[in-house]
């Protein structure tokens, strides 16, 4: 079944169906119009209300645009592919399985990407709090994201080439790795496990810290401060690092550290290795206690 340019409205309008091509078609009020439909083509469709798909499997959207009232627009669905579109709700895609997204731009993008599996990420643009959580198996290339508490409690996670200004980023989470990245937020990474940072350039507050097994390789650390406390580390950094505190054991390398903070009543200094031509500063106690 074909709809061209058609007006859809009242609640599930074309709830249950399958095999329909639909193009530049308007879903107006009425939840759930596509509910429980399945191998569907959508092609320059406007979604202005709730619900529009969920429980759906087989669905390839282009150019399709999701105005903020359609929030919550895709949750429970398998198999979904949508490419060159604007998404303005918040809370979409929640619980699906197999996600691609490609040159899509997501205005408003609080709570998205929720407890889903599988998902692809090309040229995604983001805007919003709480992006990917406890979401896995993910693969990123060219995420623009504007956002806090992004990634908390994801697992197997891959970004590439991208720009990240998120607090709280990664918290919880297990195997993410990141290449060739700039990520700028407070307390990145805590008590996550098998965090890797490979040509990535950070800027943190209290970043890297109570993470079990941070791994970073030729990263820079611009303006970052109380680094790496209780972290097991294995860190190659190539530029300076404003202040470490409290390492809890591993291996830091730097060419110049600003402050070094130990305070041997909560660490054993001995467990890090420290290698650097250049500490300007030891302190046996933080800035608050001194």
């Amino acid at each position: 079944m074909e709809y061209r340019e058609k007006i859809f409205k009242g609640e599930r309008a074309l709830f249950g169906s399958n095999d329909l091509v639909i193009k530049d078609c308007v879903f107006e009020d009425g939840e759930s119009p596509l509910k429980e439909c399945c191998d569907l083509e959508l092609t320059g469709d406007l979604f202005r209300w709730k619900y529009p798909l969920w429980y759906c499997k087989n669905v390839n959207a282009v150019e399709c645009t999701w105005f903020e009232m359609a929030r919550a627009g895709v949750w429970y669905t398998e198999n979904i592919s949508i490419k060159d579109t604007m998404i303005q709700a918040p809370k979409n895609f929640r619980r699906c399985k197999g996600i691609t997204l490609e040159n899509v731009v997501l205005s408003y993008a609080a709570e998205t990407l929720w407890s889903c599996d599988t998902v692809n990420m090309k040229n995604v643009t983001a805007k919003g709090d709480y992006f990917a959580m406890n979401s896995k198996n993910i693969e990123v290339d060219g995420l623009m994201l504007d956002g806090n508490y992004s990634f908390d409690g994801t697992e197997n996670v891959v970004i590439r080439n991208s720009r990240l200004l998120t607090k709280d980023a990664f918290w919880n989470s297990s195997n993410v790795t990141v290449y060739d990245s700039f990520i700028s937020g407070e307390y990145l990474g805590w008590n996550s496990k098998n965090l890797t940072l490979i040509n990535c350039t950070i800027e943190s507050l209290q970043g890297m810290c109570y993470i079990d097994n941070l791994v970073m390789k030729n990263c820079k650390l611009i303006n970052t401060t109380l680094a790496f406390e209780y972290s097991k580390v294995d860190a190659e950094i190539t530029s300076g690092i404003t202040s470490v505190f409290n390492p809890g054991e591993g291996r830091i390398t730097a060419p110049e550290i600003g402050e070094l903070i130990i305070e041997k009543d909560k660490i054993d200094p001995d467990k890090t290795n420290i290698i650097c031509n250049k500490i300007d500063k030891k302190y046996d106690k933080p800035e608050w206690n001194r």
